[in-house]
């Protein structure tokens, strides 16, 4: 690793040991980074400064502001709020310029950001705030309050977006250029939070050389975007697969996106015709809405649709290509890898399959032994290339890293003509919607009711949206079996999209002799004696 530039070295020093990483591999030229490397810097410099960078309903910022925007807050991050290189520094907010500008001043400013979703609560926020010791927070000002409740000891909350004097973005400050921070190449730029089967979230380490990465691989070689290009989609900048297709890949084209707090189905709809929006990435779920829309609206300047977060079944495919002749780029990611490593575009698409591994990466189907399988055969997807898993002071580190390969948990299928198809998941994940909910941290949510005796969630399929998440419960003697306050209860706890849709009361969980929950039979309902709601 390359001498670092971050004074607070709490990151680096819980990174994985080395022999625990997976094995990196630049073998395309435009991986060769420098030794030293601000990714911040790198994604904006070179573009006229006339030109578009985000666009709003409301507004559009050119290039030019956004990079006078940036410069003011980092010198205010630096300046009054005291935040040195290496800081981890919380940002939290819907989508919008401000909040990409807040994420692009902490790297340039040489700290660590760590975006979550404006959706998740206090518990999910005081939880990662532990894991990557957080000691600052720039928080839209309309989002203010689960932070507030999170109660995380030693956290500067910094308001932005709001009228009070001490707002991020209402205080004196240098007008100057700001001087990026000389952070090396593998100085962490970001901390990625994902949720494991366990519940307990995993913070991803992920270097400065490793944003660009994502755009020089996929964006470059799979999306090929033009400066003319207008991005926009659903997916959060608190989700990787948001970051890199809303911020990351337009601004290292010199391209534009629009940022909408609102992103739904009809939303983009609308937004799409009304902007000209060019690259589009959402789910399978958001792609299967929009066609009965389809009709009502002008999609004629879409020539790139993404597709990634969830599996993205043949017919939605066909019939979004029949509607529109567009052809969806499928792709899968992990947070882990920050972005897509295996895809597919134009005539390359075969329907029903991802595609093939990006070029700058490697695939192959494993068995339980790390030995390669016959193509045809269902085996553990591993991958490798220019990013890896590292997770934060993490011992599941080694059961995502595995001989040099990261083993994203999915089970796949190599086809004979090289195409990777995707047969489900290998862990108790639930994929609603294109969210990631672990089943047992819904169960965890539960079980701080104090009614609730024992809980169990799994996945259960679903035409629209993939999986829905239902929970099996057990309540102490006496209480009243209320699915609706269970519901609520847990939209008070976690995002909302990890409430379970139903609640079915047990008198018991399904239970081997040695007291193991014997989930296959919950999520193949051959249960009886339950009221479901």
């Amino acid at each position: 690793m390359q001498h670092s530039a971050h004074v607070d070295t709490f990151a680096r020093d819980h990174l994985p040991p080395p022999g625990d990483w997976p094995e990196l591999r630049f073998d395309l030229p435009e991986l060769a980074y420098p030794p030293r490397l601000n990714c911040a810097a790198a994604l904006l410099t070179g573009q006229p400064g006339e030109r578009p960078a985000f666009h709003t309903p409301a507004s559009t910022w050119s290039y030019d502001e956004l990079r006078g925007r940036v410069d003011r807050i980092a010198h205010v991050l630096t300046g009054e709020l005291g935040i040195v290189p290496g800081n981890r520094v919380l940002l939290r907010g819907p989508t919008t310029p401000w909040l990409a500008a807040c994420w692009l001043a902490v790297l340039k400013a040489g700290a660590i950001a760590v975006t979550v979703l404006a959706q998740q609560r206090a518990h999910e926020l005081a939880t990662m705030c532990e894991i990557a010791r957080v000691s600052h927070a720039l928080c839209d000002a309309r989002c203010l309050d689960d932070l507030v409740k999170a109660e995380v000891p030693g956290l500067r909350i910094t308001a932005f977006g709001g009228d009070a004097a001490d707002d991020l973005l209402n205080r004196p400050t240098s007008e100057l250029p700001y001087p990026a921070a000389d952070t090396a190449a593998d100085d962490v730029a970001l901390i990625a939070f994902t949720s494991g089967t366990t519940g307990r979230p995993k913070g991803c380490a992920h270097f400065h050389r490793d944003v660009l990465a994502i755009a020089d691989t996929f964006a470059r070689h799979v999306l090929r975007p033009t400066a003319d290009d207008v991005f926009a989609g659903s997916p959060p900048l608190g989700f990787t697969f948001g970051l890199g297709g809303l911020v990351v890949f337009p601004l290292r084209a010199g391209a534009s996106a629009l940022l909408l707090e609102q992103a739904g189905p009809q939303a983009l709809l609308g937004a799409i015709a009304e902007h000209r929006v060019s690259v589009l990435f959402t789910a399978p779920t958001a792609y299967r809405a929009m066609l009965g829309e389809l009709g009502a609206h002008d999609v004629s300047s879409l020539r790139r649709c993404v597709s990634a977060g969830e599996n993205l079944p043949a017919a939605t495919w066909r019939a979004w290509h029949e509607r529109t002749g567009l052809r969806i780029v499928n792709g899968i990611g992990a947070t882990e890898l920050l972005h897509i490593f295996i895809s597919a575009a134009d005539e390359l698409i075969r329907p029903g399959t991802t595609g093939v591994p990006v070029p700058g990466w490697q695939a192959e189907v494993q068995d339980a032994f790390g030995r390669p399988v016959p193509d045809g055969t269902s085996g553990l997807l591993a991958v490798r290339g220019p990013v890896g898993c590292r997770y934060l002071d993490d011992p599941r580190q080694r059961e995502y890293v595995r001989g040099g390969w990261n083993i994203t948990g999915d089970t796949y299928v190599r086809e004979p003509d090289g195409y990777f198809r995707y047969v489900a998941r290998a862990d108790d994940m639930i994929v609603s919607a294109g969210y990631n909910i672990a089943g047992p941290e819904v169960e965890e949510a539960l079980l701080r009711h104090p009614d609730v005796l024992e809980a169990a969630v799994v996945g259960r399929p679903d035409e629209e949206r993939g999986q829905v998440v239902v929970a099996y419960v057990v309540v102490r003697e006496g209480a009243r079996r209320d699915a609706d306050a269970l519901r609520a209860f847990v939209k008070a706890e976690l995002a909302p999209y990890k409430c379970p849709r139903e609640v079915a009361f047990l008198a018991e969980l399904p239970r081997t002799a040695t007291g193991k929950l014997q989930r296959f039979r919950l999520r193949g309902d051959g249960l009886t004696g339950g009221d479901q709601h």
